[in-house]
């Protein structure tokens, strides 16, 4: 393995970051791959933010990304959607970054009949726009979601997400929804190509089996599960897939980036 140029795909949240905090050695581990011209993006399933919003965010924490390097699932759909109908109409039930992605892609964002639910991240779910988007579908609109992550992380403890309040609309509907995000390799394979790079030497770093590693396996990436984030060494073998390689955190790569999975 260690003959390959690798490039990195890398969730954020958990790999990079922990809240509002640098994981240590994250810093480290981004300047070695630019030090080296190597590729990567950083990926994350939440739709709520631009790249330019995650951008800053980052920055605050003290690593330095550009816009480019950051792929969401919100832009993840935008180009799943305008390669599926282009220049087509949704109706969104999400923030700026997903209402933004699909703007940028020729969307036209309506109430009236359009071809699209899409529904995304956000801190306030509205009651009426949940039943809005239940009568859309039931009149025909396609549903998609932008991820299947059941809760996400607040100060004051975990809180519903796109994958919760999709089950509440397709109970109504008894439409299911499209999933681009994690773990559908999809958001791997658009990752990809935006690098240009394939997947034979490409691996994914995160710190979810069920979304990280899982659609890294489906994309025919090799993974690593770093262990600062959701899940464990234990809760790793409840899983009946295994990551390439299990490390504690980020900063076991730092020196090592080109040859990540060499003895040592």
């Amino acid at each position: 393995m260690n003959e390959r140029r690798w490039t990195y795909l890398s969730d954020m949240d958990g790999v990079l970051v922990q809240e509002e905090h640098l994981v240590p050695g994250a810093d480290e581990f981004l300047k070695e791959l630019r030090a080296n011209d190597i590729g990567f993006l950083v990926l994350t399933n939440n739709s709520i933010y631009t790249p330019r919003d995650l951008r800053a965010r980052l920055e605050r924490t003290g690593l330095d990304i550009p816009e480019e390097a950051i792929w969401t699932s919100a832009l993840a759909t935008a180009k799943f959607l305008a390669s599926q109908r282009p220049n087509g109409s949704a109706f969104v039930i999400g923030e700026a970054g997903l209402t933004t992605a699909l703007h940028e892609v020729g969307y036209v964002l309506t109430e009236r009949d359009p071809d699209y639910v899409v529904l995304g991240e956000t801190r306030t779910y509205s009651f009426s726009a949940i039943t809005r988007a239940i009568r859309l579908i039931e009149g025909g609109a396609k549903f998609i979601a932008t991820n299947p992550d059941a809760t996400g992380p607040s100060m004051e403890g975990s809180m519903p997400a796109t994958g919760s309040v999709a089950a509440l609309i397709e109970k109504a509907t008894g439409r299911s929804p499209y999933y681009v995000g994690k773990p559908n390799p999809l958001m791997m394979r658009s990752a990809l190509r935006r690098l240009g790079a394939h997947s034979e030497s490409t691996l994914m770093i995160g710190d979810r089996m069920d979304t990280d590693v899982h659609s890294g396996i489906e994309a025919g990436l090799q993974t690593i599960l770093v262990l600062t984030g959701i899940s464990t060494r234990e809760t790793a073998e409840h899983y009946p897939y295994r990551p390439t390689k299990i490390i504690d955190s980020i900063a076991d790569l730092v020196g090592r980036t080109g040859d990540p999975f060499g003895e040592g």
